[in-house]
């Protein structure tokens, strides 16, 4: 088995699109949308072939922030290399975005930073 996507709700479909368009490569798809629901939806792939399905409808509500919740924790992704690693997470911190810790080697080896990317989701950013 393999993971076939991972999937979550913004407000701001389109600003969390450009997201992870620019600071992690995805490639968009058209888009879907049902007008019985107003629900719409993007299918980003990445060049690994992961993909992520970013979707909003109506009336959302906000749930708990909180990075020790219960659930979803954050998504990781593989810039390649430590000075990538350095160099995203300093684009991201000059564009606004907090940087929770990071970069840094973690105690079980992993080299990695943790930003609150779009709408404060945490993404973290890995050799």
């Amino acid at each position: 088995m393999r993971i076939e996507h991972a999937a979550m709700y913004v407000k701001d479909l389109e600003g969390a699109r450009a997201f992870f368009e620019k600071y992690l490569g995805g490639v968009s798809n058209e888009g879907y949308h049902n007008p019985a629901t107003h629900f719409r939806s993007y299918f980003l792939s990445f060049e690994d072939g992961s993909r992520l399905e970013l979707m909003t409808r109506p009336a959302l509500e906000a749930g708990d922030q909180s990075p020790l919740r219960c659930g979803y924790a954050h998504l990781a992704f593989s810039a390649g290399s430590r000075e990538a690693v350095d160099s995203l997470t300093r684009q991201l911190r000059e564009d606004g975005y907090p940087v929770l810790s990071g970069p840094r080697t973690t105690g079980d080896g992993y080299y990695e930073s943790c930003v609150a990317g779009f709408e404060g989701n945490l993404i973290e950013i890995t050799v």
